[in-house]
């Protein structure tokens, strides 16, 4: 049996872990599987505990040597002064098997928990960024599992597996020299998932706890409301904000779409689809159905608007929110390198630590000339897939109106076909430069190079939705048209979106996996933790957070032309909640969380969304047939028209200016509570400097 190295004097870190009396019936359903005498033991008394929590599960290649697995689990054990991470590793029901469970002790998570920069209660109740060498005067400090949530504890062992690095060059035992010699500082989990040593590493589930949060949670009748703080405790901050931010979003949906069903059922031509009907030359009769102008002015004015008082207003919510969970003083740029970071060996200027560094200047030469001409490029070729879209519907119109016959009726849907298959190509091949050229730029914290791939996959979206609507808008100046192809795309979409995210997994859960783990439940030989692997591991929220964008846009940039938009987004939303808890609680392994204090680089790009809603608007605005007719009839000339619409939209972008200043990003009593913590690390640290 494996042990510690050294003792808690030597200012390291120790290796058990002590739990709480409270939730002692849900850590022994997780812990029936594993013998409890197995774990990696320790000698720092206020580390000893009878039961030991299994938080995260490594799972090993079906191959590997039992030598490989020894070394592995003792650079887990082994202090971090001697270049392990201070952690407990369990070898599984078989010491020659291919899982490793690993648990935490907690001077190790008091320790990471100073190093996140995580706030926790005082003794007084206020929130404060946590000192170790203050922990005493932290409520709960003796019992993990009320000190940390869940989310916070597996992250902590994933954050210390993430930065274990060889101390000296070295081979890995059992492992083929061509693939197994590490360099010193080299990061030694990623080395090992290169070599496919390390197949994932993923955390465990709490079967009780998950039960409970599903129960609170969408398995009720309640139609509002969720448990944000039990979401945040179980799958931590990143989805914590996520649902905190759908919540919010959802809700400010109602006024919009009430205005909308005021709009286009009780105001005169409000575009119910009786429409004023019009004679043309030649006996053509064109029915416009489109808004009054009362109801443009309105809709479009109130949409701008709107889009600037709910980013405000989250903006606060999500301050709050970060208080509430501690989240208010995060520390990630002195921490560890991110595991992907490379650079030349040297003392961290800041932190003193030795570590790789890569000079800022050259990340921000390759960003702007390569990131930045490449991600135009891509760009130009989604303009250049609609222009060739246009071209060939245009052709495919023409040779059908000459030919008349079923092969060219055929060849009309020839062009929407390639361009479907066109763009779904382009954007694959795009997401994976994407990564390579965001993995090549070299971000030293996590937070960074998410933001950066992110907004390249932004960029993309942008133009993949959006380019087609503002073409027809503003290019063909047809209205009419956009008017439908908006409401195809939101009733389509959200069908779509209906059955691949609610009504496939629930049969696929219901009929297909429902057997196979009603039998793993009944079979006591099956080993619990190790059968969640069988689960997908969760694709992430980016896929949800740019339905939302998409949403928003949606709204925000042409509701004046189809005012029913938000009334069909709210009943989407609403099923959306329900279906997206169900999804990350029933068919996916849990995701690890990082601590966040906010939806980070999305709440830019809804903010920019907002932005631009208001030209869009003003030029739709000026682009109606009926505005334009009410001007002519008014006398006014087209000159004259587009000076007013421009003096109109350099107003509302003043307006939206003095409501971003006028409300503040974070309550006065957030903002007050910020500040105190701020004093109190300087305090505390002042204290540290003097003794």
């Amino acid at each position: 049996m494996m042990t510690s190295l050294g003792d808690k004097g030597e200012g390291h870190r120790e290796t058990t872990a002590l739990l709480g009396n409270e939730d002692e019936g849900s850590v022994q359903t997780q812990t029936k599987v594993l013998n409890q005498g197995s774990w990696t033991q320790v000698s720092c008394p206020c580390c000893v505990s009878e039961q030991v929590e299994p938080l995260v599960l490594i799972q090993l290649s079906d191959n590997i040597q039992p030598v490989t697995k020894r070394w592995l689990i003792s650079l887990i054990e082994v202090s971090e002064r001697d270049g392990g991470a201070a952690l407990l590793a369990h070898p599984g029901e078989d010491e020659c098997g291919d899982v490793i469970v690993v648990s935490a002790p907690r001077c190790t998570l008091l320790r990471a928990t100073e190093d996140l920069g995580l706030c926790k209660k005082y003794h007084n109740g206020d929130m404060v960024a946590f000192s170790y060498n203050d922990r005493d005067n932290f409520r709960n400090v003796d019992d993990m599992q009320e000190f940390l949530t869940l989310a916070e504890r597996q992250y902590i062992v994933k954050y210390e597996l993430d930065f274990l690095r060889a101390q000296k060059g070295q081979k890995i035992p059992g492992v083929p020299e061509s693939q197994g010699v590490l360099k010193a500082r080299e990061n030694i989990c990623q080395k090992l998932e290169k070599a496919g040593v390390i197949k994932d590493i993923f955390p465990l589930h709490d079967k009780q706890r998950l039960t409970d949060l599903c129960r609170n949670w969408y398995s009720g009748k309640q139609i509002w409301g969720q448990p944000l703080d039990s979401i945040q405790a179980y799958f931590g901050g990143t989805v914590g904000f996520y649902f905190s931010f759908l919540d919010f979003y959802t809700w400010a949906l109602v006024p919009p779409a009430i205005l909308g069903l005021v709009l286009t059922f009780l105001l005169p031509g409000g575009g119910s689809g009786a429409g004023v009907v019009k004679e043309q030359a030649g006996g053509v009769v064109e029915v416009d159905d489109s808004p009054s102008v009362s109801g443009h002015m309105v809709q479009a004015v109130f949409s701008m608007l709107w889009s600037t008082l709910v980013m405000e207003f989250w903006k606060r919510r999500s301050s709050s929110l970060s208080h509430r969970w501690g989240l208010l003083h995060l520390a990630e740029r002195f921490a560890e390198p991110r595991p992907g970071f490379h650079g030349t060996l040297g003392i961290n200027p800041v932190t003193g630590r030795l570590e790789p560094l890569f000079p800022e200047w050259q990340r921000q030469l390759r960003v702007g000339l390569v990131s930045v001409p490449l991600v135009g490029f891509f760009l130009g070729m989604v303009v250049l897939g609609m222009t060739g879209f246009y071209h060939g519907e245009a052709l495919a119109q023409g040779f059908h109106q000459d030919s008349d016959s079923l092969f060219s009726g055929a060849l009309l849907y020839l062009p929407s076909v390639a361009h479907i298959i066109y763009t779904n190509m382009l954007g694959n091949v795009y997401r994976t430069v994407a990564m390579q050229l965001t993995e090549w730029e070299n971000h030293r914290e996590e937070s960074s190079f998410q933001n950066h791939h992110t907004t390249k996959v932004l960029l993309f979206t942008f133009f993949n939705y959006f380019a087609v609507l503002f073409h027809i808008a503003f290019y063909k100046q047809d209205l009419s048209l956009l008017r439908k192809r908006l409401a195809s795309l939101l009733i389509v979409t959200q069908l779509v979106n209906q059955c691949t995210e609610v009504v496939v997994p629930f049969i696929v859960d219901r009929f297909f996996s429902a057997p196979q783990k009603k039998q793993q439940e009944d079979d006591p030989n099956v080993d619990k933790l190790r059968a969640q692997r069988s689960l997908p591991p969760f694709p992430g929220l980016f896929a949800e957070y740019i339905e939302l964008l998409v949403q928003f846009g949606y709204l925000s940039l042409f509701s004046c032309v189809y005012p029913l938009t938000a009334v069909l987004l709210l009943l989407n939303n609403v099923t959306e909640i329900r279906a997206d808890a169900y999804k990350i609680c029933k068919l996916f392994r849990k995701p690890f969380s990082a601590p966040v204090s906010n939806i980070g680089v999305w709440q830019t790009a809804f903010e920019v969304l907002g932005f631009v809603s208001v030209m869009s608007n003003c030029w739709l605005l000026l682009l109606s047939p009926r505005v334009r007719e009410f001007c002519l009839e008014g006398g006014i000339s087209g000159r004259n028209i587009i000076l007013f619409a421009i003096l109109v939209e350099h107003v509302l972008i003043l307006v939206k200016m003095i409501l971003a200043f006028m409300i503040p990003d974070e309550p006065d009593w957030v903002r007050i509570k910020r500040e105190q913590i701020e004093f109190h690390s300087m305090q505390a640290l002042g204290q540290q400097v003097r003794e």
